[in-house]
């Protein structure tokens, strides 16, 4: 009896999973065909021939990096959408300031580790300005001498800090050429433009690293025996020495830039520092050139940039050497010029921005106050909206003045983009 029932109970066992076992795989052997099915529509592979099955899968091909290229170009437009670069500004500004106290806190506390801040920082900063400035077609503005100077002194800090002729001319080319490079060019501590971050780091850093080697760093001769040799400056035998160092970066540029780039530049598909002030007509150097005869500009712009570089080296040579209290000093009148301008960039752009928002806003007011029942004639209209905006662009007037105001600084609509090399 226990064997009939094991029996009965096996044969129902085995029929009702043999009948889902055999269901399963017909579901399985229908769901391939219909793949398979959907594949040969697709690729057309029962009726293709060779050429056609190559021409077809070019087309797919084709679709693909169309389909990639719509995609990058999704998120290229969603990188530089209004959202994204206020939260890129943001961050720049707060890497900024943090860099600016960071910098004050090791020159107080360890100023041994001032020229390696320099130099970790140029690590990123320069091949990223070169990465944005080739996407521009701007990087021929690389071969600036402030590009080629912070590379002699990373060559100096980290593989010939014996050599006195190399400290000589990299101390005078830092507190010379690069240093006034502030002032002349204008560069501002605009702490969420990342490009005018660079350009003041590449100016100011420079200094600011020798001159802690020179006055502030411990035992700075063990770690740049250099300065043993050099005590004092003498006059001629630096600014020779740097005239040196000077003349072989000009010798490069004029070869490699404006001989042999030289169509490239004069129609207008690339752009250099001697071009580019060329075509300012509203600066000194620009009017300048443009009074020279054309075939004597390129030498004359060369003379002026020797000159140039000699004479900002003249107060290292004979004062900031010997005088640590000068080149704080100096430092300071530097740092406070590129805060001025940096002030001077906040107040006008986003003053501009504001006074838009105003005229916006006066301009809504009329047309509201128009279309209200029983409204004054037009010329008393006028007149109220001409007091009103008096009363915006009065020198007193403030954005909390206006109800709700809410002026959106972080906007970067109005930024300008300017060149600061």
């Amino acid at each position: 009896m226990r064997i009939l029932t094991l029996s009965v109970e096996t044969d129902t066992f085995e029929t009702y999973f043999d009948s889902h076992v055999d269901l399963f795989q017909r579901k399985i052997q229908k769901q391939s065909e219909r793949f398979k099915m959907k594949a040969a529509e697709r690729f057309k592979i029962k009726d293709l021939s060779g050429d056609l099955l190559a021409e077809n899968l070019d087309k797919e091909l084709k679709e693909i990096k169309l389909k990639f290229a719509t995609r990058m170009s999704s998120l290229v437009t969603t990188w530089q959408s209004a959202q994204v670069v206020r939260t890129r500004e943001k961050v720049s500004f707060f890497f900024g300031v943090m860099n600016l106290l960071f910098t004050a806190l090791i020159f107080g506390l360890a100023p041994q580790w001032v020229h390696i801040s320099y130099t970790v920082q140029g690590l990123y900063l320069l091949p990223l300005r070169y990465y944005q400035y080739k996407k521009r077609a701007w990087h021929y503005f690389l071969f600036d001498l402030c590009y080629y100077v912070t590379i002699l002194n990373f060559i100096y800090f980290w593989f010939f800090p014996g050599s006195s002729f190399l400290f000589i001319a990299c101390y005078c080319l830092s507190h010379g050429s690069l240093a006034s490079a502030v002032i002349t060019w204008r560069n501002s501590l605009v702490f969420h433009d990342q490009d005018k971050v660079t350009s003041l780091f590449i100016h100011i850093y420079a200094p600011l690293a020798f001159t802690v080697i020179r006055h502030f760093y411990p035992n700075a001769e063990a770690r740049f025996p250099a300065l043993k040799e050099v005590q004092h400056l003498q006059p001629v035998k630096a600014l020779l020495l740097s005239s040196v160092i000077y003349v072989v970066w000009q010798l490069l540029y004029w070869k490699f830039l404006l001989v042999d780039r030289r169509q490239k530049i004069q129609s207008g598909q690339r752009t250099t520092s001697f071009s580019w002030l060329l075509n300012d007509k509203r600066g000194a150097i620009g009017r300048t050139l443009s009074s020279v005869p054309e075939q004597w500009r390129l030498e004359s712009f060369m003379f002026g940039q020797l000159l140039y570089a000699i004479l900002t080296e003249l107060p290292a040579v004979f004062l900031l050497y010997d005088s640590a209290t000068s080149s704080a000093v100096f430092l300071l009148v530097i740092f406070a010029v590129s805060v001025w301008n940096g002030g001077g960039f906040y107040i006008e752009v986003f003053g501009r921005k504001f006074e838009r928002e105003v005229e916006a806003l006066r301009k809504e007011l009329a047309e509201a106050t128009a279309r209200l029942p029983g409204s004054a004639s037009p010329g008393s209209i006028s007149q109220t909206n001409s007091e009103a905006g008096s009363t915006f662009a009065s020198p007193n007037f403030r954005s909390s003045d206006l109800p709700d105001s809410d002026v959106d600084s972080s906007s970067s609509d109005s930024l300008e983009v300017k060149k600061d090399e």
